[in-house]
């Protein structure tokens, strides 16, 4: 399957939206990922995910079709030097290997496009695929914070993963071409 990541557009939006407003996608993502998932929300989010240069957020295409989103979120003060890695995969497309592929591309990108040593995710410590998917591409696992996270109701564990520079320039994986 080829996978490729490419900018956000507005004719992307009635995909965007059907892939989006699903509550699985929802309960493992952060609270500002809207759902029920609507118009004015999908045209917000591509505005947003398309204002920067070189593009922070990135759609993901499996085969040609749209089929999920990623992003490096740039961080502020003494963080300055790491990004925040966020993903999301619409839930056909579960399971084949996309967002391996995709978080793979996106951390090459990263390395490439900002003077960056870091990059990490804080994925809910109930998503399991995405821990799999993040320990795939060589990230490790830094730390484990119990009960941190308030969604919808009840205290969850989330944990810190992260891929250095360094670690990333001398992996033993073969880089996607």
């Amino acid at each position: 399957m080829r996978i490729e990541l490419r900018a956000w557009k507005v004719g992307d939006l009635p995909i965007l939206i059907e892939f989006a407003n699903n509550e699985r996608i929802a309960a493992n993502m952060t609270d500002s990922f809207p759902h029920p998932y609507s118009k004015e929300a999908g045209l917000k989010f591509i505005e947003w995910a398309t204002s920067s240069d070189p593009n922070h957020i990135l759609c993901i295409k499996a085969d040609g079709k749209v089929c999920g989103s990623i992003g490096l979120h740039a961080q502020q003060d003494v963080m300055c030097k790491n990004m925040e890695l966020g993903y999301w995969i619409a839930e056909p497309y579960w399971g084949q290997g996309i967002a391996t592929n995709a978080v793979t591309l996106m951390v090459q990108y990263g390395f490439k496009h900002w003077d960056i040593n870091r990059i990490f995710a804080k994925p809910f410590a109930v998503n399991i695929g995405s821990l799999r998917v993040l320990e795939k591409v060589g990230f490790r696992k830094e730390g484990l914070f119990k009960a941190a996270v308030y969604k919808r109701g009840r205290y969850i564990d989330f944990l810190e993963y992260a891929i250095h520079r360094t670690e990333w320039e001398h992996r033993t994986i073969e880089p996607i071409p």
